[in-house]
């Protein structure tokens, strides 16, 4: 390495950062003290009232929370039971709570291993919980174990919620103790989701289980969304934001259903924007190139991990959503064009019910919509029609960031 290499090593390591003071509390994921929370002061009341037998060992009532992305669903669930497992501590109980995020965790097995190594404390119970290997009933046996060996409560977020083949999972959870699957543990479910018809997949079973009580968290309105933002401004340093950034990008998140994420991801964006350009302030232009880039960034991550032929099928809506009036495309005009990106691409090429099973499971992940006609005349069947649900320019350039295909920038045509 150079002494000029070194010498510019040295001094990005020794200078502070221009823009951020504390940029964790831009992140989604960051739990703020409860001052911090804007609007949702009987969501918080309402959630740690169905919580509050758990403080003192007893069982806590099972909750369904719905409400839009943004909505502050994972951020009070998450900081209710923090608090919660705080308090129980004082009065000697051993409670616990686990958050399962069900983007990642997408099947029954998948969802119990991350609960039981979530939970598990290898040197006080003897069980180990490998990643594989195991029957779904072993690894459940083991959660068992686990839950009677060190707890007396334990608090279990399932967020996210309808990206999960729910009912099993939740039949053994809801129903732990009744079964006789746990002694003395006494489980709670919070189970998070986006769609206010989630509870209409759920088996009669699971909802006589469940015996649950729902609430519906309400979008946050533009004078919300800047108050949740300066109440956020000291992860900046002082003076660096112009004084119509927030405003601006709490305008921008509330056209979009008042999502609390994309406020804050906007404000994020627009700052790392400005230190790029080596600007000293996050001005007005950083918050607009910041929207744009929120939009790709969110669509990319619900992207994230779908094979490469799904995101084929999804491009090849995107470029006919481009193209004509209609938002709403037919399977078989998304397969002819999905047809020649797979030769463009070097890919195999689904048959059309195949690249169909790809455009539902996006639909179940909503990521698209799906629309159902019935043909007219005689012996005519269901037709499907496909719409985004996302600008296509944001779909093509989310996908686009997916090296494999690299291709479509050069002939896609």
């Amino acid at each position: 390495m150079s002494e000029d290499t070194q010498s510019s090593l040295d001094s990005i390591w020794q200078s502070e950062d221009p823009i951020f003071a504390n940029k964790e509390l831009l992140d989604i994921e960051h739990i703020p003290e409860e001052e911090r929370i804007i609007g949702r002061d009987d969501e918080i009341s309402e959630i740690a009232n169905s919580i509050h037998p758990a403080i003192r060992g007893g069982k806590p009532r099972n909750t369904l929370i719905y409400g839009k992305t943004g909505t502050g669903k994972s951020l009070v669930a998450r900081h209710v039971t923090r608090s919660a497992q705080e308090y129980a501590q004082q009065e000697g109980t051993r409670l616990r709570r686990a958050y399962i995020d069900c983007t990642q965790a997408t099947t029954e097995t998948q969802a119990v291993i991350k609960l039981a190594r979530t939970l598990n404390q290898p040197d006080e119970t003897d069980v180990s919980i490998p990643l594989s290997g195991l029957s779904t009933n072993v690894y459940y046996n083991r959660l068992w174990d686990i839950l009677d060996s060190i707890y007396d409560v334990v608090i279990i977020i399932l967020d996210e919620v309808d990206k999960l083949k729910a009912n099993d999972l939740l039949m053994q959870l809801s129903r732990a103790g009744e079964a006789g699957k746990v002694d003395t543990c006494k489980v709670g479910i919070l189970a998070i989701s986006n769609k206010i018809s989630f509870k209409d997949e759920l088996d009669e079973r699971v909802l006589s289980s469940l015996q649950d009580r729902e609430f519906i968290f309400p979008p946050y309105d533009a004078n919300q969304l800047r108050e949740i933002m300066f109440n956020r401004d000291d992860a900046f340093r002082d003076g660096v934001l112009d004084d119509d950034a927030i405003p601006l990008a709490a305008a921008f998140a509330a056209q979009e259903h008042g999502d609390a994420r994309k406020a804050l991801d906007i404000l994020r964006n627009a700052g790392e924007l400005a230190k790029d350009d080596g600007d000293d302030r996050v001005r007005e232009e950083h918050v607009r190139d910041a929207r744009e880039q929120a939009d790709i960034d969110r669509f990319s991550k619900l992207l994230e991990g779908q094979p490469t032929q799904s995101k084929a099928a999804v491009y090849a809506l995107s470029e006919l959503s481009n193209r004509r009036e209609s938002a709403e495309v037919s399977t078989r005009e998304i397969f002819d064009r999905y047809k020649e990106l797979t030769q463009v691409l070097s890919m195999d090429t689904l048959s059309q019910r195949r690249m169909a099973d790809r455009l539902n499971e996006q639909v179940f992940l909503d990521i698209l919509g799906r629309t159902d006609r019935v043909g007219r005349g005689r012996g005519q069947g269901m037709t499907y029609f496909y719409y985004l649900l996302e600008d296509p320019d944001v779909v093509q350039s989310a996908i686009k960031s997916d090296s494999r295909f690299d291709d479509l920038d050069t002939d896609s045509s």
